[in-house]
């Protein structure tokens, strides 16, 4: 026989304890310690434990990597490259980038940011071109070619969310970058490293776009590069300039932390809607012993 307790109607106990059910709820949602988010639905791409400055500018961040090369005689309209992805697949897909490298280059000039961003919990494809001399406009074409690739055709394709994804470059391959995202508005984010491209306004792009330059920059010179490209993207854009402090132009050719530290910042913010990265970024980055420059808008997203 089922016992009520005494003065309690046996129709009321249902409603007791769903009342009792949502305070309870209402306390835990309530309670320190719990993000706002929770309150409603958590933001489904957030990938990694909270960030700090110690995790962003680390050499490693909280994934394994593992690694698997393509050949070019596998792909078409680029020339093949390397795959960096977290190894566990416990926290489903995630986003991707293609990064290119500079005239003259190969992907090994740019191979550091593969694992380190990889680590932090993205797909990361370092690619050649089809040829070392390729204007920054096919290095557009061919950023496009690796990212079709890599979400339909590649090994890894299952690991990659295809509605998320950047591109990111060197020299050249920075300039590729920009032609990327003006020919493809749905990309998240672009991050041109001391860039260079003979078209100096771009005002037709959407993505947002992290420009970084070099101070002692002889060969894309800031004043004639970065700066204009900055410039000329839409004030309405989610932009930022970072001039490194005592750089050059091939500063990005071996591990930097202050261009990890703020890519990764960037690519988390936009490829991954991460506001919990915002705080590397607005307020904007006080000049230091690396950073000669930081403009950009915040707060970031409005």
């Amino acid at each position: 026989m089922r016992r009520h307790l005494p003065g309690t109607a046996p129709a009321a106990a249902p409603a007791i304890a769903a009342a009792a059910a949502t305070a309870a709820a209402l306390t835990l949602l309530l309670a320190p310690g719990v993000r706002a988010a929770d309150a409603s639905a958590a933001n489904p791409y957030e990938r990694g434990p909270a960030p700090t400055r110690a995790s962003v500018e680390a050499l490693r961040g909280p994934y394994a990597v593992s690694e698997t090369g393509v050949s070019s005689l596998a792909v078409t309209g680029f020339g093949g490259g390397t795959l960096y992805y977290p190894t566990s697949t416990a926290d489903g897909t995630f986003g991707a980038v293609v990064i290119s490298p500079g005239f003259t280059a190969y992907q090994s000039s740019i191979a550091w940011l593969g694992p380190r961003l990889a680590s932090q919990g993205f797909v990361v494809f370092t690619i050649d071109t089809l040829t070392t001399l390729d204007q920054p406009d096919s290095r557009g074409r061919q950023l496009l070619a690796a990212l079709d690739y890599l979400t339909q055709r590649s090994a890894v394709r299952g690991r990659v969310d295809a509605g998320r994804l950047g591109v990111m470059g060197h020299s050249m391959g920075g300039g590729g970058a920009l032609e990327a995202a003006k020919s493809r508005p749905s990309l998240k984010a672009a991050v041109p490293l001391t860039g260079w491209n003979s078209d100096k306004t771009w005002p037709e792009i959407t993505t947002p776009t992290l420009v970084v330059g070099a101070d002692g920059d002889t060969v894309a010179p800031v004043a004639t590069h970065s700066e204009p490209f900055y410039e000329s993207l839409p004030r309405s854009l989610d932009k930022a300039y970072l001039e490194l402090n005592g750089a050059t132009h091939f500063t990005p050719n071996v591990s930097n932390t202050t261009i990890a530290k703020y890519s990764v910042a960037w690519l988390k913010r936009f490829v991954d809607d991460d506001t919990r990265y915002e705080q590397f970024l607005c307020p904007l980055p006080r000049p230091d012993l690396t950073i000669e420059e930081y403009r950009g808008n915040c707060p970031l997203g409005s």
